[in-house]
């Protein structure tokens, strides 16, 4: 990463111009300049306060980079050579850095492969193109049913630690990625598209794409056969979507979830009223 620089200069104008007269009242040598601290024609005393906050944030974004330098060498470490290659000392040789400094900005190597998980789940993030109104959003489904797929399949190794731990669930960037998902489904939902409660929804589509990597990956590689990941998402967007909008059906489920994932944009309702109908809907939705 670029490394950045911060340069201070303090200025000498505090006195009188070169040549001219000290002002009347005043006293070489003994006086202060008035709102200054120094005496006239010296440089005025650094802010030490500015000092100290610009030191503050040089260490801070030095800190920063080191961090990330490190995660990127394990990353790579990862990729290249599999989780036990991942010591704290052959990162620490990567990174250029001796092995205390991984315990310092880490605590220990669980810590760093945390944060390895979690720079992988801003990168699957960063990857992720939204289209706040897809022309098909049974297409946008499959294109980032795909996105997620082949971001496992091109970081195998990253991707199986990703989804290796139950509490990877708390990463903020994980959160992000399943904003971005559920964006997609109430989509769906606001269409008329949805056969399945939104939840329900996301979960089946982040679990066979989940699951369509790790499987593809517990293969060799003369057994992969690409249709199993053509018919896992077919099978996926079968079972979460209708073939026809179920808006044009005679139920009242169908139009119950378009109109229960348009609610929370509803400024007419108040509070209470949007919950009181939130649960009307959610009941029409459910059959009960």
């Amino acid at each position: 990463m670029p490394s950045r620089s911060r340069a201070g200069d303090h200025s000498a104008a505090t006195g009188p111009a070169a040549g001219s007269a000290p002002a009347a009242g005043s006293a070489a040598g003994s006086g202060s300049a008035a709102g200054s601290g120094s005496e006239p024609g010296f440089p005025s005393e650094p802010d030490s306060d500015s000092d100290s906050n610009s030191d503050s944030d040089s260490a801070s974004t030095a800190r920063a980079q080191t961090r990330l330098r490190v995660i990127e060498a394990a990353a790579d470490l990862l990729e290249r050579e599999g989780r036990d290659a991942v010591t704290t000392r052959a990162v620490a040789v990567a990174a250029g850095l001796q092995p205390p400094a991984i315990y310092r900005l880490f605590g220990d190597k669980e810590g760093l492969l945390e944060a390895v998980a979690e720079y992988g789940f801003a990168r699957f993030v960063a990857s992720k193109h939204v289209d706040p109104d897809p022309q098909d959003p049974i297409e946008d489904l499959r294109a980032g049913w795909d996105l997620a797929v082949g971001f496992g399949l091109a970081n195998p190794a990253l991707f199986v630690l990703m989804y290796s731990e139950p509490n990877r669930a708390t990463s903020a960037a994980f959160k992000a990625g399943m904003e971005i998902l559920m964006g997609r489904v109430r989509r769906l939902a606001a269409a008329g598209w949805l056969r399945v409660d939104e939840h329900l929804a996301a979960m089946l589509i982040h679990a066979t794409a989940r699951g369509a990597v790790l499987t593809w990956l517990s293969f060799p590689a003369d057994r992969r056969d690409p249709d199993l990941l053509t018919m896992l998402r077919e099978s996926m967007v079968a079972a979460v979507t209708n073939q026809e909008p179920a808006v044009q059906d005679a139920g009242p489920a169908g139009a119950a979830r378009a109109l229960r994932a348009a609610l929370p944009e509803q400024t007419v309702l108040s509070g209470a009223e949007r919950h009181l109908l939130g649960e009307w809907l959610d009941r029409l939705t459910g059959g009960g």
